[in-house]
């Protein structure tokens, strides 16, 4: 099998070089309202931070929500998503608007026949009503069911992932996502509040 290549963000199609379903366009989804997720754990405890943006590409947030919680489950191999479900859910009981899409630090797939992770049981969760897509930083088993995305100078590819979006539309924007590294601004935004090196805005 081919290595897979990174995703560009004008593509007309998507990884697989199929044609990308319900398209609209190259900026299809790029004016949902999105919320970027992440979830930091200390001691039995966790903190999950939430930032929701009005655009794909904005710099900034125009909310930030942060849920603490004294104890989660502890972690059981295969089952990630009994531990931070929780944590995504409460948070995202704090938001004043319902977003569109959800981006979540993971993976909503985790190989090529669909077999849940995270995302998929959070959009089974939220009734399928929400979009959401898992930018994973690492691979996972090679990774190569999820669409490869390098940003900025890296040739470090994030791993993109979608249920609710196609994935070609679920790449392209992560990749047109604000920020000149990596890791796109408002991801390490949401990352930052759940550890507590910065507060809600």
């Amino acid at each position: 099998m081919p290595e897979p290549r990174p995703a560009a963000p004008a593509a007309d199609h998507g990884p697989t070089g199929e044609p990308a379903a319900g398209r609209t366009g190259a900026t299809a989804g790029e004016a949902l309202r999105i919320a970027v997720l992440d979830v930091h754990y200390e001691g039995e405890g966790a903190r999950a931070a939430c930032v929701i943006a009005e655009r794909w590409t904005d710099a900034a947030a125009s909310e930030e929500q942060i849920a603490t919680l004294p104890s989660v489950m502890p972690y059981r191999p295969g089952a990630f998503f009994e531990r931070e479900l929780p944590c995504l859910l409460e948070v995202l009981g704090r938001v004043r608007a319902r977003p569109a899409a959800l981006v979540i630090d993971g993976y909503v797939e985790l190989d090529e026949a669909g077999a849940p992770g995270l995302g998929a049981h959070l959009h089974e969760r939220l009734g399928g009503a929400v979009a959401v897509v898992g930018v994973a930083k690492t691979a996972f088993r090679g990774s190569r069911f999820a669409a490869h995305v390098c940003r900025g100078s890296s040739q470090r590819p994030l791993f993109v992932t979608a249920r609710g979006l196609d994935l070609g539309d679920a790449a392209r924007l992560v990749h047109a996502m604000h920020g000149a590294h990596r890791i796109p601004t408002l991801i390490a935004r949401a990352d930052a509040l759940a550890r507590g090196r910065a507060r809600p805005g």
